[in-house]
C-alpha cells in the first residue's frame, strides 16, 4: 500500500491491498477501497452520509469525484450508497453521486467500465458492465443503462431513460426517450437509425441473429406501425432468438416510450 502524506483518509474507510493514494486525496465517510485501486491527486471519494465503494482494479485519476451527496433538493442528508465494480477506469474530473431515498438510495456500476473526462453520472443511476461513456456526457438522475452500451461524447441523457444492451449513443446526441438493444441512436432529440451490427458481430452474435435483430429493429423504428403493432409483427416474423426476446422485453416494459 502506499499513501500519500498529503492525502486525507477517514478512520470509517477501509483500504484494501496494494492500494495506491495520490497527492491531496480525499477519502471520506464509510468507504471501501478494493485491492489494487489506484486514486490519482486531487481525487474525492465518499462524503460524510453516504456509502461509497470502489472495486477491486479500479482507477481514479485525477480531480475525480465519487460518492458526493446528490444534487437533488429533496435529499436532505439520509445514508445512501454509490457502489462501483471492479476494474473500471474513472478519468479526470467525472462526477458520480450517491443515491436517494425516494430513488432506491443506490448508484451503480458494473465492472470494466471507462468514464470519460468531465462526465457527470447523477443519483440513482444504474450502469452495467463494459459502458464506455465518453467525454463531457451527462447523465441525469435514475438513468439505467444496461451492458456493453457506447455512448459518444458531448451526449445529454434526461432523467429515467434506458438504454438498452449493445446499444449505441452517437456523440452530440440527446436522449429524452428509451433505446432499445442493439440500435444505433443520433440526434436532438435522438432516434433509431440503424442496428448495431458492427457492435453485435464484434461480441460474437452469429449472423443469423444479427439479421433478425436487424429486421426487428427495422419493423419497429421503419414500418410506420404503432409500437404495439409494431411487436405484434416481430413476434410473428422474426426467429425467437434470445436477443430478439429482449429486445421486445424492453420495449414493453418501456414508460418513457421508444425513440423512434
Amino acid at each position: 500500500m502506499s499513501i500519500h502524506p498529503s492525502a486525507i483518509i477517514s478512520d470509517k474507510a477501509k483500504l484494501g491491498k496494494d492500494v495506491v493514494v495520490g497527492p491531496y486525496v480525499v477519502i471520506r465517510g464509510e468507504t471501501v477501497i478494493g485491492d489494487g485501486v489506484i486514486i490519482d491527486s486531487f481525487a474525492t471519494v465518499g462524503s460524510d452520509y453516504s456509502y461509497t465503494e470502489i472495486g477491486a482494479g479500479s482507477r481514479l485519476y485525477p480531480g475525480a469525484v465519487i460518492g458526493e451527496t446528490p444534487q437533488d433538493l429533496k435529499y436532505k442528508g439520509e445514508r445512501t450508497s454509490c457502489i462501483l465494480g471492479k476494474e473500471n477506469m474513472i478519468r479526470e474530473y467525472v462526477t458520480i453521486h450517491a443515491g436517494t431515498p425516494t430513488g432506491g438510495g443506490i448508484t451503480k456500476m458494473g465492472d470494466r467500465c471507462l468514464i470519460m473526462a468531465y462526465s457527470h453520472v447523477a443519483h440513482d443511476c444504474q450502469l452495467g458492465t463494459d459502458v464506455i461513456i465518453a467525454n463531457a456526457t451527462q447523465l441525469a438522475g435514475h438513468v439505467e443503462i444496461e451492458d456493453h452500451v457506447k455512448i459518444g461524447g458531448g451526449c445529454l441523457l434526461n432523467q429515467f431513460i434506458r438504454l438498452g444492451t449493445h446499444s449505441y449513443i452517437a456523440g452530440d446526441s440527446s436522449i429524452n426517450k428509451d433505446i432499445l438493444p442493439f440500435a444505433i441512436a443520433q440526434g436532438k432529440y435522438a432516434v433509431m437509425r440503424a442496428a448495431n451490427q458492427i457492435g453485435m458481430d464484434r461480441s460474437g452474435y452469429d449472423k443469423a441473429e444479427i439479421e433478425h435483430v436487424k429486421r426487428a429493429l427495422r419493423i419497429i423504428t421503419k414500418g410506420g406501425l404503432r409500437v404495439e403493432e409494431a411487436l405484434a409483427r416481430v413476434e410473428q416474423e422474426c426467429e425467437s432468438f434470445p436477443s430478439v426476446k429482449h429486445l421486445l422485453d424492453f420495449a414493453r416494459k418501456s414508460e418513457r416510450g421508444i425513440a423512434i
